[in-house]
């Protein structure tokens, strides 16, 4: 039986894209929160002023120092610059996770053609990152240590590698769908509110931690592919 979305609206959507139209509208949240939140952090002295209180700013900051604590902690101080980008996808995740929260709305994380498209990416940037900093170095980590078993090892580590984008989505994905198929089923259940608000408040939790561990492996994998220079040295 096919539910009703509130994206099926908007004209030219069908059930088979309201996971791209959720995907449409939450981007173009997400743009319009962040010229909300460039203004707020305002010019001059008072950009580099901390937040005081709860507001866009604060969150902003809050976000941005969690993003730069887990760079420098897994890939070192030269991975500020990736800051700006993991913190996109960190958000990104996040807003699109908590899109499914809303009652008629389905999230877009939901899909596997999604979240196996953030899985491509993130495998697109730990490689290109790792043969920037390492060159034909980089290359070498996939014959082994040993080399008459180089044969045998690079079937495994190619194997290895294309199978990260798949499991990057993959758990992405389907987290998100148990999550809240879980929801809707104990919300049919009880439909009292106290309860609900203990589910929501799990979905949120599951929300915000499947953002976590996808941005967290994908800088795992940064982190080891420009370490394998050094390694070889």
């Amino acid at each position: 039986m096919e539910h009703f979305n509130w994206t099926q609206l908007i004209p030219g959507v069908g059930h088979e894209y309201v996971h791209v139209a959720t995907l449409v509208c939450v981007s173009i949240f997400i743009i319009l929160l962040s010229l909300a939140a460039r203004i707020a952090l305002g010019s001059g002295e008072k950009s580099i002023e901390p937040a005081g209180r709860f507001s866009l700013k604060g969150m902003c900051e809050l976000i941005t120092e969690f993003i730069v604590d887990q760079v420098d902690a897994i890939i070192g101080k030269k991975g500020r610059p990736l800051v700006p980008l993991y913190g996109s996808i960190f958000i990104f995740i996040v807003m699109n996770n908590m899109a499914g929260l809303l009652p008629g709305m389905t999230p877009s994380t939901s899909n596997f053609n999604t979240t196996i498209a953030l899985g491509i990416f993130s495998f697109c940037l730990y490689n290109y990152l790792g043969l920037k900093e390492g060159g034909v170095s980089y290359l070498k980590h996939f014959l082994g240590p040993i080399w008459w078993l180089a044969p045998l090892m690079v079937i495994i580590e190619l194997l290895s590698h294309f199978f990260r984008p798949l499991t990057l989505g993959i758990r992405l994905g389907a987290n998100m769908i148990g999550d809240h198929q879980v929801l809707s089923t104990f919300l049919d259940m009880t439909g009292y509110i106290p309860v609900s608000i203990i589910f929501y408040g799990f979905g949120l939790f599951v929300c915000l931690i499947q953002a976590y561990v996808f941005v967290l492996l994908s800088m795992i994998y940064v982190s080891m592919a420009t370490e394998h220079e050094h390694e070889h040295h």
